[in-house]
């Protein structure tokens, strides 16, 4: 038995070696390709490792090999968990930030356990009874590799159930079997390593079905790799938390149970038949995963309730929730486009679909999204100019489905070159144009149906309805793009023409002395003038400057306990002395607020400034503190020009608007920012020519 198990593990690090040295032949490189290579060298190492420990006899040797054995089980997790990270992940970039530092650590951990205290891995060796198989008795390193072992073996198979979910059509045809043989190799460690775990101990009948796992994965991952012809496609896994994970409740309900059904198993069956047998169950659920991942079978388990149970082809209320719902809150045409590719491939079972879009300005199409591998060929069409136009034409012309294998003409030929068949008897590809107010926007090519099932009536029908409402929205993310983009150049232009005219005063007044300068240079007082008229002018663009930085910076706050009262009086500092103004102040004491008294008090000052400036040469302004009930109060209320109805509602707090002359619009909005950052809200009322009043109010401490 033990010389079978060594053949055994020698032959997985042949396979694995295998492997690594195929999937460097794949082009591009990439980091999937780089951890997958290293992973499935350090599973060869470890295989070998394995192998040397059957052969042997002795229990040093024994001992000696299971230790370079979790020397090189070391290396696993980290390269696994970059591997599962980042492949087939168009976001592969922002994933491995997320990972690598955690697969560094896992690694580091590891190797630090496995090459500084090796006396503590492997701590005894003895005989099961009845001649059962031996048992290596960890010490307490041993059992904190095995506990990170087992915890990336599950984080890798987070990862690669997010990678499937987010897969359809074609690009889930091609990663399934990678994904399940993957499955397979880590779900059999997740086996192992909890048993060793359990009884802080490794029962070397149980290394041997990890080595019949690794030969069922290394042959599910050399089909896939033969099968697709790819190693990387660019998939979009949702950026959520997976929410009903089939990996955690899988390996929820294992735990649980695993030693219920360890004395179950031992009860049933001998020791020296647990291989055999593991070998059968495990071969089995792989069979049946496939199954379940199969398209055919899906198709035909609808296909026969609906013959047999008189059930329409389609749930039209769910396909039009469904498109609701994943499309609704997408404002951009690339990930809405992805998520309709996604729709058409689960709703029509077609491996492939794609979806062109118009260039409004080149007036040539480009791809949006594909459910098939995102190829460099299929970027644009590859169509000269002429045939461009008139594919165009004849879509135009053209609104209902068009079947491209049964129609005839050039522009048919050049969407067949740009939309290829992956599987010859997947049936005949459509053309479904994407027409909203008469304006193309583009087309939705699909095709490979599973089965090769020909679309009948109701197939066109729903198409044509799913092809008009992506059309229609469409066309809304393109009205609501333009808007942004006028908006955001209106209040650019705005900007603009405050800033402009604010240098252009300035310009004049240094112009200005620039031009007396030649002949009174001389003249001191003229010197002192000029000095003085530089210094305003630099105050001046500095104070430009600084309004115009507080709309791109990030408000951040220093709490503190502070007295609102203090805040209020250094705030009426900036006013106090004004020629012509009466200052009437009214400060009821207020409790200590938690608050920042320096961004506080630039409201206040503002809110004053203001006011002053509003009741001109004679006026007055009152400042009042109070109490109501949960809240502080701060009014400040002026006498003079006040503000319009229409001012109030739609421009008072918005930037860049404005009733001062010289103003840019940017003081109101930035304290509202302020009080509402403290979770306080601005109330104001004003009438022209009644006056105006302010009131900030602030949480009272509960």
């Amino acid at each position: 038995m033990m010389m079978l198990a060594a053949s055994l593990a020698f032959l997985n690090a042949f396979l694995c070696c295998g492997l690594a040295v195929a999937a460097l032949l794949y082009r591009p490189r990439s980091v999937a390709q780089g951890s997958f290579v290293a992973g499935m060298v350090a599973l060869a190492a470890e295989a070998v490792f394995v192998g040397f420990s059957f052969q042997a006899l002795l229990p040093a040797e024994i001992l000696g090999w299971y230790r370079w054995r979790l020397v090189a089980t070391s290396f696993v997790p980290g390269a696994w968990l970059l591997f599962s990270a980042s492949y087939s992940r168009g976001d592969s970039r922002r994933s491995l930030q997320r990972t690598w530092p955690v697969a560094a650590a896992a690694t580091a951990l590891c190797l630090f356990l496995t090459l500084a205290v090796p006396q503590r891995l492997i701590v005894s060796l003895h005989e099961a009874e009845q001649g059962g198989a031996q048992w290596l008795g960890l010490g307490w390193s041993g059992v904190i590799v095995n506990l990170v072992v087992l915890l990336s073996a599950v984080a890798v198979l987070l990862n690669l159930e997010r990678t499937i979910r987010a897969a359809v059509g074609t690009m889930r045809w091609r990663i399934k079997y990678m994904v399940v043989g993957l499955a397979v190799l880590f779900g059999v460690r997740v086996y192992t390593h909890s048993q060793t775990l359990l009884f802080s101990a490794v029962n070397r009948s149980v290394l041997i079905v990890g080595m019949l796992g690794l030969m069922i994965a290394c042959a599910l991952i050399s089909f896939s790799l033969f099968r697709s012809h790819v190693f990387n496609l660019d998939i979009y896994p949702s950026q959520s938390v997976l929410q009903g994970s089939l990996t955690v409740v899988l390996v929820g309900i294992y735990l649980l149970v695993v030693g219920v059904l360890a004395k179950a198993f031992t009860a049933v069956a001998s020791e020296s038949e647990f291989p055999i047998q593991a070998f059968l169950l495990l071969t089995g659920t792989v069979g049946l995963g496939i199954l379940l991942l199969s398209e055919r079978l899906r198709r035909r388990t609808r296909s026969f309730i609906s013959r047999h149970f008189r059930r329409p082809l389609y749930d039209y209320r769910k396909v039009w929730s469904g498109f609701t719902e994943q499309t609704t809150s997408l404002l951009e045409e690339i990930p809405f486009c992805r998520a309709v590719a996604r729709l058409f491939s689960e709703t029509f079972n077609a491996l492939t679909v794609t979806i062109w879009l118009v260039d409004s300005q080149k007036q040539r199409f480009a791809v949006a999204a594909s459910t098939a591998a995102a190829e460099p060929q299929t970027t644009e069409f590859a169509g000269r100019p002429d045939e461009q136009q008139q594919l165009l034409q004849a879509l135009r012309a053209r609104p209902q489905p068009v079947d491209l294998d049964a129609s005839r003409g050039s522009w048919v030929e050049l969407l067949k070159r740009c939309n290829p068949r992956y599987f010859p008897k997947g049936g005949h590809r459509l053309c479904v144009p994407l027409t909203s107010g008469g304006e193309l926007l583009g087309l939705v090519a699909i095709g490979d149906r599973v089965s090769g099932i020909a679309f009948e009536e109701e197939d066109l029908e729903l198409l044509k309805c799913i092809a008009d409402q992506i059309a229609a929205s469409l066309g809304n993310i393109r009205l609501s793009q333009s808007l942004l983009q006028a908006k955001e150049l209106e209040a650019f232009q705005t900007m603009a023409a405050f800033f402009v005219h604010d240098l252009k005063n300035t310009a004049s007044t240094l112009s200005l002395m620039l031009q007396n300068m030649a002949a009174h240079f001389d003249n001191p007082a003229f010197r002192e003038d000029a000095r003085q008229g530089l210094a305003r002018s630099v105050n001046h663009l500095n104070g430009l400057i600084d309004r115009l930085t507080q709309l791109r910076q990030e408000l951040a706050l220093n709490w503190t306990e502070a007295d609102l009262i203090e805040v209020v009086r250094a705030a009426l500092a900036a006013v106090k002395g004004t020629p012509g103004l009466t200052l009437v102040e009214a400060l009821d004491p207020l409790p200590k607020l938690r608050l920042d008294p320096v961004q506080l008090q630039k409201v206040l000052t503002n809110l004053l400034l203001n006011a002053r400036d509003a009741v001109g040469a004679q006026g007055e302004v009152r400042v009042v503190t109070s109490r109501q009930p949960g809240w502080a109060v701060v009014a400040v209320s002026d006498t003079g020009c006040g503000m319009t109805p229409e001012f109030l509602s739609r421009s008072l707090f918005k930037p860049f608007q404005t009733t001062k002359k010289n103003g840019l619009g940017i003081g109101m909005f930035h304290s509202k920012m302020i009080v509402e950052a403290h979770r306080g809200k601005i109330e104001v009322a004003s009438a022209p020519g009644q006056g105006t009043t302010f009131r900030v109010l602030l949480p009272l401490p509960t």
